[in-house]
């Protein structure tokens, strides 16, 4: 049990030192999500051997270019390679109204159906609600609607303890009861078999917050709070930070402060600016003030594991 993080591209407006936009593939349970869809997304998806075939959700942040400029070639190919499983898109308003634009005068009509979802600006819901997850928008604060996004696994039931059944019988009801933490009674009402002695403690639920383009937002923390991993934006060094406030950007030392406050358990920076050939100003910065800070390299997997 566990989640997966694949970044695919962590550059911001502009492809510099091999450094592609926004993209990465998220995956939880048996479901895989791409998030943000920057230009070159389904090469890079080809290049770190991600299936197209098993992408069924897209969120997309907002409707600046190097976040989703790459999804009509994306949806695009899908269709040529035959889908026809229904893609929830996840999005601000204005994206259905663009891709159908786009649709029309290509004259294109895809094989599979599109389930557009709205996200509202400035407004926290839940906009995907899985019987094992759900996923909530969590308002950035940018020059246009944006919305970043938590992913959040739903209290998973007790496990039966199979070393201890051997001299117990029970019928399938007795075991539904015991994994949703109930004692098996007699018919007087007395407790003929205790939860606690033929149970286990249930697998941990994970966590995972998207953080877009977006000035700090400490109100959020709340929110987040003991995520088990968190992806910040990060565009700038502190040396910038007016530099970031002006342009509704965050700085590294800011996104580590946010995520120490936050006591989430990893830090995973990204869209950076091309002005860093190097990276060492960003990561050095985070980890003085929160060690468990990396950088989003492309073709980097990141895990959380129960173990």
């Amino acid at each position: 049990m566990s989640l997966e993080l694949l970044i695919l591209g962590s550059n911001s407006a502009a492809f510099a030192h091999r450094r592609h936009h926004t993209a990465q593939v998220f995956k939880l349970q048996d479901q895989y999500f791409l998030i943000d869809c920057g230009e070159g997304t389904q090469l890079l998806m080809k290049r770190y051997k991600v299936k197209l075939s098993r992408i069924d959700h897209i969120f997309i942040s907002h409707l600046h270019g190097d976040h989703y400029f790459g999804l009509i070639g994306l949806l695009s190919t899908m269709h040529l390679f035959g889908r026809k499983k229904e893609l929830l898109l996840v999005g601000p308003p204005g994206l259905k109204e663009i891709l159908q634009l786009q649709m029309r005068h290509s004259e294109t009509s895809l094989n599979f159906h599109i389930r557009f979802v709205e996200f509202k600006p400035g407004e926290s819901e839940i906009v995907m609600d899985h019987p094992k997850f759900t996923v909530t928008t969590l308002p950035m604060d940018h020059r246009v609607p944006c919305s970043g996004y938590l992913f959040k696994e739903k209290p998973k039931k007790r496990r039966i303890n199979r070393k201890v059944l051997a001299d117990v019988q029970l019928s399938n009801l007795d075991i539904i009861r015991l994994k949703d933490g109930e004692d098996i009674m007699n018919e007087d009402g007395s407790v003929k078999h205790e939860n606690k002695l033929l149970t286990l403690d249930s697998h941990p639920s994970f966590s995972y917050a998207f953080f877009s383009d977006t000035r700090l937002r400490p109100e959020l923390q709340e929110k987040i709070k003991g995520v088990d991993m968190l992806y910040h934006e990060a565009t700038f060094a502190n040396d910038m930070k007016d530099r970031a406030f002006i342009t509704y950007h965050t700085t590294a030392e800011q996104a580590a402060q946010f995520a120490k406050d936050a006591k989430v358990g990893k830090l995973i920076l990204g869209h950076f600016s091309a002005r860093y050939k190097e990276l060492d100003p960003i990561i050095n910065e985070a980890r003085a003030i929160f060690e468990p800070s990396e950088l989003a390299i492309e073709g980097t997997k990141f895990v959380v594991d129960g173990k």
